[in-house]
């Protein structure tokens, strides 16, 4: 709704998704319905052709939309991407945008557009609120699909000239995620909720958001000075002087909390009582390394190593990993780096994997299996890491353990390694740390024995949610059921932990969860050692930390 106040300023009201205030121009974007012209066409199979190979494209664009979104926004909110690219390829949309060009003879931009519509509205007209999200998500695979066949359709909001308030009936996770910040002060949209994954994904980013304004957003006007108020949902058009100042007030508050937190640098993360906590940062590429240094973190809970491999044409070489190794262990200047073996599987890997499509691939062929039934491949990675252990202080984690015998297997291939490396004379350090992703329920199960064989453990909540819940959460169906805080998940944590003390052995945590403020005192109660977050919820989850008992 809209509210008059004064004879210009406008007051609407729209759903809160992400905090902070911004003052600026507002940029109105084109509806894209405006653009979409119906044609007749006299060639089908030409028309046919052009939608395949926008496919294609709009395909490989996704999975290096995913690739970057990693480095931005973390493991678990780019997931989204994933999730478009399995719908990209989803059989019943394209029979839909291929009956449209075949039955109506029409060019495939208005075909995609009309099954857009369709399966989108589909998706907004069912009961549950997950579900209905996925509405945009259509829309957004639909829109790739449109810039694939006619640039002249691309949004656009990549080449922002100046700084603005971005509005648009609804802003894709993809358009949201490629942003620019230096240009984008806020956004609002027509449609969307806060579990939106726009609103998520602008959560993540630290840009002001309000969303579903309805009807109410047409009383939005282009180019004219706006208020965003992501925590409160209200959008103010053309603000009396009172007003701006007011809101300039509050800007500048929320801008002090965020300088306060830069004040928390060089600090530790200790409780009232004396009681501390390490707070570390997930990364995915060596690059982020500045983000992690700017921020504070106390080292590299989690390094994603998969980017070799899905950056690659060709199975990465020893000598490329060990250079992208070495170069974050010499970047943390002696500050402990954890970094991850191999974790692809059919839903994210290489094309020259080879990983056969499957029906559930949470569950399949991926992660340590993938490494020890090629042991070529490992060996050449467990090279790469021993080696670059001479540069810093390194950590390896081995992902999805299921069994003692596993952790038994890596440990005597690493001692092979250590053996052939010593004897070519090459250099490594020879006490670094090895530990295991706690992310089944098996190894819950058994993490008193696994406890006997490493030198940690880090907890990965989100598969291990979902496997404790037996909640696939790429099926949208099911995974408004996926509830990381919920009682079995951390009694799981709570199992693990205890039997890393009663064994001497450190425990982190390394999922999405970790960053999560509810339960920054829950885990310190039950004796967790250390908390991997991303970079830009470092100091944020250090003052959470200073302000317990």
């Amino acid at each position: 709704m809209a509210e008059e106040s004064g004879d210009e300023m406008q007051i609407i009201k729209g759903i809160a998704a992400s905090n902070g205030i911004a003052i600026g121009n507002l940029k109105l974007c084109v509806k894209l319905d405006d653009k979409i012209v119906k044609q007749p066409i006299t060639d089908v199979d030409a028309e046919l052709k052009r939608v395949e190979s926008a496919k294609e494209e709009a395909e490989a664009a996704l999975n290096q939309i995913y690739l970057d979104a990693l480095k931005r926004v973390g493991e678990e909110n780019s997931m989204i991407f994933q999730i478009h690219i399995m719908m990209l390829q989803d059989d019943d949309f394209f029979d839909a945008i291929q009956d449209c060009i075949k039955d109506e003879k029409v060019n495939a931009e208005y075909a995609v557009w009309q099954a857009a519509q369709q399966f989108s509205t589909m998706f907004a007209q069912m009961d549950d609120e997950y579900m209905r999200a996925r509405s945009a998500d259509v829309i957004d695979i639909s829109k790739r699909l449109l810039g694939c066949l006619n640039p002249a359709l691309e949004s656009g909001l990549d080449s922002l000239k100046e700084e603005a308030i971005v509005a648009a009936s609804d802003l894709m996770p993809s358009e949201t995620v490629q942003m620019d910040k230096t240009k984008v002060l806020a956004f609002v949209t027509e449609q969307g909720s806060k579990s939106s994954h726009s609103a998520i994904l602008a959560r993540t980013m630290g840009i002001p958001a309000v969303v579903g304004l309805c009807d109410a957003f047409t009383h939005l006007k282009d180019g004219v000075t706006t208020i965003v108020d992501g925590t409160s949902g209200d959008v103010i058009v053309e603000p009396d002087e009172n007003t701006l100042k007011e809101y300039k007030e509050k800007r500048n508050a929320f801008l002090q909390h965020q300088k306060d937190l830069q004040l928390l640098k060089g600090t530790k993360a200790v409780t009232k009582s004396g009681v501390e906590i390490e707070i570390n940062a997930n990364i995915g590429h060596p690059s982020d390394v500045e983000m992690v240094i700017e921020n504070d973190a106390d080292g590299i809970g989690l390094f994603r190593s998969e980017f070799l491999y899905m950056e690659s044409d060709d199975f990465p070489t020893e000598e490329q990993q060990f250079e992208a190794y070495k170069s974050v262990l010499e970047g943390m200047g002696g500050k402990r780096v954890i970094i991850r073996t191999l974790d692809l599987g059919a839903d994210k890997q290489g094309p020259y994997l080879n990983i056969p499509k499957e029906e559930n691939p949470a569950m399949g062929y991926r992660a340590i299996r993938i490494s020890l039934d090629r042991k070529e491949l490992f060996i050449t990675q467990l090279r790469a890491l021993v080696r670059a252990s001479a540069f810093g202080k390194l950590a390896i984690m081995f992902p999805m353990i299921t069994s003692v015998e596993q952790v038994q297997e890596i440990k005597d291939l690493l001692e092979k390694v250590k053996a052939d490396l010593k004897a070519e004379g090459i250099a490594f350090a020879p006490d670094f740390e090895i530990g295991i992703m706690i992310e089944t329920p098996a190894s819950v199960i058994l993490s008193d024995l696994l406890a006997k064989e490493v030198d940690f453990f880090s907890v990965g909540t989100n598969d291990l949610t979902q496997y404790t819940l037996a909640v696939d959460r790429m099926n949208p169906q099911i995974s408004s059921m996926y509830d990381p805080r919920h009682p079995a998940v951390l009694r799981m944590i709570q199992i693990a932990a205890e039997n890393a003390q009663k064994a001497g052995i450190w425990i982190g945590i390394c999922g999405e969860s970790a960053g999560d403020t509810e339960l920054t005192k829950f885990y310190m109660d039950i004796g967790i050692n250390e908390l991997s977050v991303t970079p830009g919820m470092v100091l944020e989850l250090r003052r959470t930390v200073q302000q317990l008992d």
